[in-house]
């Protein structure tokens, strides 16, 4: 089994934490009061980028804006799917300014971009997957989206996405506030399997899930807690934090090879390695 999975050359968005701070309280995991290291921050990022970029992935960068200190979680500025861009409305006004600075990259890239008129929140709670043997798949793109609610984006926001992608949207509800987007509780492994944290989910959301994944890598509190969940993976390399040990071997156990790279820093701010990237499917 290790030697069977293939991994799938990416495009990923990111945006260098120059301006990374923890400024204000928008989630359980932040707290103004706690200092963060900026040179800390801005290595463990680094390493990110080499990491994925040692693996053969493309990275480009979004330049950073002067008082946007969360613009450098990059994923929860959109969704981009077969090389169209659905943005983001960010429940935070903080975060609003966001929107805009990331439509300008995009389009100067050559995409259009709509941008929600609901609370929608990009990739942190819109995640793309295939169904397991599923008929709706095909060689034009993922024929599903799992979408999240109950902290930040809408059920309105999935019904646009639904509307604008023309692919089926499944809606699954969180309910701890520690787990505030989807991808703090659930990440894709390939193109049809995932790794999640069922007791993050609501009874009928964590059924949801089981039908529709059975053969999901389950993840534990401790996993999570660590930020194991909010990882990234190309269908062979996962790149996970290094705190989420159990949960790597267990990936490990399935044929994944686990890259760890330390973003502790920016779980400060209620982030980590996925949150840091916006991955480019055209």
């Amino acid at each position: 089994m290790p030697d069977s999975r293939v991994p799938r050359l990416r495009r990923f968005l990111v945006c260098e934490p120059r301006h990374f701070a923890v400024q204000y309280a928008i989630n359980p995991w932040m707290h103004p009061d706690t200092p963060v290291d900026v040179d800390l921050a801005q290595d463990q990022w680094q390493a990110l980028i080499r990491a994925y970029r040692t693996h053969g992935h493309t990275v480009d960068a979004v330049d950073p804006v002067a008082d946007l200190p969360d613009m450098v979680f990059a994923a929860n500025s959109a969704l981009v799917l077969a090389g169209r861009v659905f943005g983001s409305y960010f429940h935070a006004p903080q975060r609003r300014p966001e929107s805009t600075a990331y439509e300008t990259w995009f389009k100067s890239a050559g995409f259009d971009v709509y941008r929600s008129e609901s609370v929608c929140e990009g990739e942190g709670d819109l995640i793309p997957v295939s169904l397991p043997h599923s008929r709706l798949r095909s060689s034009e793109g993922t024929p599903i989206v799992l979408a999240g609610t109950g902290f930040r984006t809408t059920r309105e926001a999935h019904h646009e996405v639904q509307e604008f992608f023309g692919v089926p949207v499944i809606g699954l509800k969180l309910v701890d506030p520690l787990f505030y987007h989807l991808d703090t509780a659930l990440f894709v492994l390939d193109d049809e399997n995932i790794c999640y944290y069922p007791e993050a989910f609501s009874p009928g959301s964590r059924e949801v899930l089981a039908r529709l994944f059975p053969d999901a890598v389950l993840a534990t509190r401790e996993d999570a807690m660590a930020w194991g969940l909010n990882s990234v993976s190309d269908g062979r390399h996962v790149f996970v934090s290094p705190y989420a040990e159990a949960l790597a071997g267990r990936l490990a156990d399935h044929g994944y090879v686990p890259v760890p790279v330390d973003l502790s820093e920016f779980h400060k701010a209620g982030g980590g390695i996925k949150c840091c990237t916006q991955e480019i499917r055209s």
